[in-house]
C-alpha cells in the first residue's frame, strides 16, 4: 500500500486540475497553499484581498472537486511585495481578519528577499500576529545569499522570542541546514529548480534524522513539479529507508505540525 503524502507547500493556483488529479493519484490527500508573489508585484492592496479569497475559497473547493485532496491556506505578506510600505501597511492591517476564515491554517509564507528594512518590518509584524493567535509560520528563506539571510531570519525570530516550534523554516540547503538547527524551528526542503534536489534532501535527512524535516514541493508557475514529493518518498524505498520513517516525513511531521492550527481539520 502507497504511503499518502501531506504537501506543506504547494502553489496550486498556478497549476491546472489535471495536477491536482496527479498529485491525488500518487498519494497526496492533503496540501498547504501559502500565500506569495504570483510572478509580477502587484499595484494595489486590493489584488491581495481578490487573492487571497481566490486561494481561500476557489482552490479549497477546486482541490476537493477535481481530486478528493483536503487543501488548506496560509496567509501573509511576502517578503519581496512589502517593499512598497504604503501598500504592504494596508494589506497587513487585513490580514487579521483573513487569519480567522476556517481554513486559514498559518501565517505564510514571510522571511526576506532582497534583505531591506521594509521586509524586516513586515517579518516581525507577521511573527507576532502568529504568535498572538498561535498560529503555525512558513518562512521563506532568500534565494540569493541564502546564508547570509538564514542568519538574519534567525536572529529576528529570536529576538521576538516567539513559539520556535510553531515555525518551518523552508527552503533549506546544505548551506543554510546548519544555521537553521540553531533553533527549535522545523527545518523544510523545497524539492525545487534551484533550491534543491531530492537526492541532496535525502542525504541531508540521512546525516541530520527526520525530526521536525519537511519536504515540499512549492508546485508554482515556474519549472517545479507537484510530484516532487511522491518521487522523493518513492527514492527513500528505494534507498532502503523504513517504511515507518518515510511515512513519518512526508506524512507523519506535516500533520503534527499543522495539528498546531485550530483550523486544521484534515482526518487520516
Amino acid at each position: 500500500m502507497s504511503i499518502p503524502i501531506i504537501d506543506p507547500h504547494m502553489h496550486m493556483v498556478s497549476r491546472s486540475s489535471n495536477d491536482y488529479k496527479r498529485a491525488r493519484l500518487a498519494g497526496i490527500e492533503c496540501c498547504i497553499e501559502p500565500a506569495f508573489w504570483s510572478g509580477t508585484d502587484k499595484q494595489h492592496a486590493e489584488s491581495f484581498f481578490d487573492y487571497f479569497e481566490q486561494i481561500i475559497d476557489f482552490e479549497t473547493e477546486r482541490a476537493d472537486r477535481t481530486a478528493g485532496i483536503d487543501h488548506y491556506v496560509t496567509i501573509a505578506l511576502e517578503p519581496k511585495e512589502s517593499n512598497y510600505p504604503d501598500m504592504a501597511e494596508e494589506v497587513m492591517d487585513q490580514i487579521p481578519a483573513y487569519l480567522d476564515r476556517e481554513n486559514v491554517v498559518g501565517v505564510g509564507e514571510i522571511g526576506l528577499d532582497q534583505g531591506t528594512e521594509e521586509e524586516e518590518y513586515a517579518f516581525r509584524r507577521q511573527l507576532r500576529m502568529a504568535e498572538e493567535r498561535e498560529l503555525p509560520v512558513i518562512v521563506h528563506t532568500p534565494h540569493t545569499s541564502k546564508p547570509e539571510g538564514t542568519e538574519r531570519i534567525v536572529e529576528m525570530i529570536h529576538d521576538e522570542d516567539v513559539t520556535e516550534e510553531r515555525i518551518v523554516i523552508d527552503h533549506n540547503t546544505e548551506n543554510t541546514i546548519e544555521i537553521a538547527l540553531q533553533t527549535d524551528c522545523w527545518i523544510g526542503f523545497t524539492l525545487y529548480p534551484g533550491k534543491i534536489t531530492d537526492e541532496k534532501a535525502i542525504d541531508l535527512l540521512e546525516e541530520y534524522g527526520s525530526d521536525k524535516m519537511l519536504l515540499n514541493s512549492a508546485a508554482d508557475w515556474d519549472p517545479s513539479d507537484p510530484l516532487a514529493v511522491p518521487k522523493a518518498r518513492d527514492k527513500m524505498l528505494d534507498r532502503g529507508w523504513d517504511r515507518e520513517e518515510v511515512r513519518k516525513v512526508v506524512f507523519e511531521n506535516p500533520l503534527e505540525f499543522f495539528n498546531q492550527s485550530p483550523n486544521f481539520n484534515y482526518k487520516p
